[in-house]
């Protein structure tokens, strides 16, 4: 099981969320496994704190963070986990069945990572683009006939497998293992991206109107390198005096 420690270190993120009712499930579903840190991303409705569904967690959603973009919701998480079905989807970052995600994520907890577990709105799921901010896509099985589920219920699906699958096998350890170190944010390799972003404009290597699926790509590309944080800092400096020189040679 997982130590409340590891526990802390796991945000449920919801993008979009349309109904309030589900934002409450889910609250509900994660006060069921001892979960607490709750992000909602751009609501569609302004009183989803007030969702009647979250049976005995007020607590947990007025302590809920809101955020604008996905970006800023996940920024100081080392591993991002998408969730969805592969039914219509193909896929751009390794995918991780439901169970076969706990190792994943005991993995990151012990090298003192944090984790964002995201769910996509209840129309349509995460979006491709949304997709551009994970690590790995979390597929959670379901029959092609329907391959869609609620939202709180997938939201409890998932955090019952973290909940009996995930943690150290000595239940009474609180403390993480610290022999390697965690991955860099996410946060910090959209610093990257965007750095390099830079140079490619600086350089002519693409034009403007190719900005946003160069992005795209950058995001997914750095988040499959396996960088350490202390690659990620190499690489921002050496991307930062390439910047410097090509502006440098662009003025004289």
């Amino acid at each position: 099981m997982l130590t409340p420690f590891q526990r802390d270190r796991i945000s449920v993120v919801l993008v979009s969320p349309r109904n309030p009712l589900n934002v409450g499930a889910v609250a509900r579903a994660m006060a069921n496994f001892g979960f607490s840190r709750l992000t909602v991303v751009a609501p569609y409705e302004p009183h989803w704190r007030e969702a009647r569904s979250a049976i005995g967690t007020p607590e947990l959603l007025a302590d809920a963070s809101e955020t604008s973009t996905l970006a800023e919701a996940v920024r100081n998480s080392t591993l991002v986990l998408g969730t969805g079905t592969l039914t219509h989807r193909k896929p751009e970052q390794p995918v991780v069945r439901l169970h076969e995600v706990a190792p994943v994520v005991t993995r990151e907890l012990e090298n003192t990572g944090t984790v964002s577990l995201v769910f996509g709105p209840e129309k349509h799921g995460l979006t491709r683009e949304d997709l551009s901010y994970c690590h790995h896509l979390v597929e959670v099985p379901t029959d092609p006939q329907q391959p869609s589920m609620n939202l709180g219920q997938a939201a409890a699906v998932c955090l019952f497998e973290l909940a009996i699958r995930s943690g150290p096998s000595n239940e009474t350890a609180t403390q993480p293992n610290t022999s390697s170190a965690p991955r860099p944010t996410s946060g910090n390799l959209d610093a990257l991206a965007d750095l390099i972003q830079q140079v490619m404009l600086a350089s002519n290597y693409s034009p403007q109107n190719m900005q946003a699926a160069n992005q795209h790509d950058l995001r997914l590309m750095l988040r499959r390198l396996h960088l350490t944080p202390a690659d990620q800092r190499r690489a921002l400096g050496l991307f930062r005096r390439i910047l410097r020189r090509l502006q440098s040679s662009g003025r004289s």
